[in-house]
């Protein structure tokens, strides 16, 4: 369906564009369908705040209806990822909170990871030397992962006295890499190089550092080519089916696949299809 064939109150209710929005407390940049969130406190090794977490979580909210971005990349300025939660900005306090507020920041920290898997843009992380604690989880609640040899990612937890179930780590992380795998880093604390990554599925690829951040948009913009509802429909069964059975999930997953053939991206797929089997003649 065309934008032309859309009631205009339920479009401006329901689309948004983004490419032009003002963010505090991290970069962000829209080019061509791609959004590049650049975590920028490169002196600190890029950590988190009470304010960015807030920012980056109403951000990605907000992508529900955003009608030009069809991918984000997530990244870190400096040559780090993210070194988690400021010790001084957020560690610090917290020691002097009491339970209500302190559930009040777990609760804001895992809406995070909420929103990043709600909105159907798939988010490509792309993950340079240290990658530790809230940083390491923003990786892993990310779509793909792309690192370089010298990533270093941890999930710290441990090490600072709390457990490792910290905004769904031991719901996602076992999924991502195994159970031994994952409750072994939960555990311990310890990082997990590149290499080491890559071989127990966490990254999905290596790259060379200064190629880091161009071959994640690539990937991004490959994403932004292909079928973006579809996508987003993807996107929310690989989420969604993590609690149903297989016969729910086929039964889902039917329904869903009915909508996707509704769409205009299904029948220009067949047509460019179709195209590409006719016959060519000399000379056309």
């Amino acid at each position: 369906m065309t934008d032309d064939r859309i009631d205009p109150g339920l479009l401006a209710g329901n689309r948004r564009p983004m490419a032009g929005e003002q963010s505090e407390h991290f970069l962000w940049a829209v080019d061509e369908g791609v959004a590049t969130i650049t975590l920028n406190r490169p002196e600190r090794k890029n950590p988190l705040t009470f304010e960015s977490y807030a920012e980056l979580r109403d951000l990605f909210h907000r992508l529900k209806w955003a009608d030009d971005v069809k991918a984000v990349v997530v990244t870190g300025a400096g040559g780090n990822f993210c070194s988690g939660g400021d010790v001084h900005e957020i560690i610090g306090p917290l020691i002097r909170l009491k339970a209500p507020e302190l559930l009040m920041f777990t609760r804001m920290t895992g809406e995070l990871v909420q929103t990043m898997r709600a909105c159907p843009q798939p988010i490509v992380a792309a993950v340079d030397g240290v990658c530790a604690g809230a940083g390491a989880i923003m990786a892993m609640a990310s779509d793909l992962r792309l690192g370089t040899e010298r990533s270093k990612t941890a999930f710290l937890f441990n090490r600072v006295g709390l457990a490792g179930c910290d905004m769904g780590a031991c719901a996602i992380l076992p999924r991502l890499i195994g159970q031994g795998r994952a409750s072994e880093l939960l555990y311990t604390g310890r990082s997990l190089g590149g290499a080491e990554g890559e071989r127990w599925g966490y990254f999905n690829r290596l790259c060379a550092p200064e190629e880091l951040l161009s071959e994640a948009q690539a990937l991004a913009a490959q994403l932004c080519q292909g079928p973006s509802f579809a996508n987003g429909i993807t996107k929310t069964m690989l989420h969604q089916e993590w609690a149903m059975t297989i016969e729910q999930a086929i039964e889902a997953e039917a329904q869903a696949q009915a909508i996707c053939m509704m769409t205009q991206d299904f029948a220009r797929a067949y047509h460019a299809f179709v195209d590409k089997q006719k016959p060519r003649f000399e000379g056309d």
